[in-house]
C-alpha cells in the first residue's frame, strides 16, 4: 500500500522523482515499475473553486480500473463522458528511469497546476500529485469535510 506524504520539487523540463519509497512498492507489490498517470477527480471546495491533482495509477490495476468503469451501472451518460474525458482519455504510460525521474507532460502540469514545489500523496492504491497551493485547499477542504463525531469515525477508532 502506498502511505505517505512526500514533497519534492518538479524540473523546468517537467521531470520530477518518484518517491523511493512508492518506487519500492510498484516493484515488491505490482511487479512492475510501470504506471498510468492521468487527472484527478476534481475536489469542490466550499468557495465555489474545484481544485485538482494527478494520479498514478500502478501498471496493472490501471487496467482493472477501466474493466470496473466500463462494467460500473449507476452513472449517467454525462457522467460518464466526463470520468471519460477527465481520467480515462488523457492517461498515459510511464515509468521512470534509474533515478526514479518521469516526465509529467506540460497539459497535466497546467491542469494540475504544477509549478516547482509538489506533493506525492499515497492513498493507498494509488498515489497523487498535489501542487503546494492545491494541496493547501485540498487539506483545508478535508479538515472541513472530516466525519469528527460519526459513527463511522469511532469504529475507525478515530
Amino acid at each position: 500500500m502506498f502511505r505517505g506524504i512526500f514533497e519534492t520539487t518538479i524540473d523546468a523540463k517537467g521531470r520530477t522523482s518518484l518517491p523511493a519509497r512508492f518506487r519500492e512498492i510498484l516493484i515488491s507489490k505490482y511487479s512492475d515499475e510501470r504506471f498510468f498517470l492521468t487527472n484527478s477527480a476534481p475536489i469542490h471546495l466550499d468557495d465555489g473553486q474545484q481544485s485538482s491533482g494527478l494520479l498514478i495509477f500502478p501498471y496493472n490495476e490501471w487496467f482493472a480500473f477501466e474493466q470496473k468503469f466500463q462494467a460500473i451501472k449507476g452513472l449517467t451518460s454525462d457522467q460518464r463522458k466526463s470520468i471519460m474525458h477527465t481520467i480515462l482519455a488523457p492517461a498515459q504510460e510511464c515509468s521512470a528511469d534509474k533515478l526514479g525521474r518521469f516526465l509529467i507532460p506540460p497539459t497535466f502540469r497546467r491542469d494540475a497546476s504544477l509549478d516547482r514545489e509538489i506533493q506525492f500523496v499515497g492513498t493507498m492504491d494509488k498515489i497523487e500529485i498535489w501542487s503546494m497551493t492545491e494541496w493547501d485547499k485540498v487539506r483545508g477542504q478535508n479538515m472541513k469535510n472530516f466525519p469528527s463525531g460519526t459513527e463511522a469515525a469511532a469504529e475507525l477508532g478515530l
